[in-house]
């Protein structure tokens, strides 16, 4: 996977970051978590790419691959993912409940930072889009706060690789540690704002 990769940008520099991040999104076994420390730090010793444009290259990819999963979201309609998660969502612990609060979540305007937030975090990033969809989030906003999240993700990661040099394949290591603190914060961010919500409804 790696020769691949390296193959890829090295013979097709931006265009080659550009389609490996819209990939990303469609095959998970390709990450981003490779393919920008990698950019990165062939950015490092070319002539050829300037970290500035590796960053740009790897943020529009990674916009327009998000954008499969939106359009997927706003062409299910309701009741299918509610049939879908009756059938299938106990293997991934999801409850037809689950959506509903994550629906309701995204339509009363606390979604909006949960996809810009959510585009650093691992597993996270890229299927945060479906919510995004089913609830109908206006593309406008969709694209502005995925572009935030995805601009801080990608640059940190072609930044890290390009000073870390031929150790890119460290970034991995530091990672996890990062994004389980992001989902922590994610959460309880989610309760609070939950709870808020319903004491504001249940005061006359």
């Amino acid at each position: 996977m790696l020769d691949w990769i390296t193959t890829w940008l090295e013979s097709l520099g931006y265009f080659g970051v550009f389609a490996l991040m819209i990939l990303e999104h469609l095959f998970p076994p390709i990450p981003s978590e490779v393919i920008m420390p990698l950019s990165g730090f062939i950015s490092s010793r070319s002539n050829d790419m300037t970290l500035e444009w590796v960053i740009v290259a790897g943020s529009l990819g990674s916009l327009v691959g998000t954008l499969f999963w939106y359009i997927l979201g706003r062409l299910i309609s309701h009741q299918q993912i509610m049939v879908w998660v009756e059938k299938h969502g106990r293997w991934l612990a999801l409850k037809p409940k689950d959506i509903e609060k994550a629906m309701d979540f995204f339509q009363e305007g606390g979604g909006h930072w949960i996809v810009g937030i959510g585009r650093v975090v691992p597993g996270v990033r890229t299927y945060v889009s479906v919510p995004a969809g089913l609830s109908h989030m206006p593309l406008v906003p969709y694209l502005f706060y995925s572009a935030i999240g995805t601009v801080i993700w990608t640059a940190a990661l072609a930044i890290a690789g390009y000073f870390l040099g031929a150790q890119f394949e460290r970034v991995s290591q530091f990672i996890a540690p990062i994004s389980t603190i992001v989902l922590i914060g994610l959460g309880v961010f989610a309760i609070i704002w939950v709870w808020n919500r319903r004491f504001h409804r249940r005061r006359p």
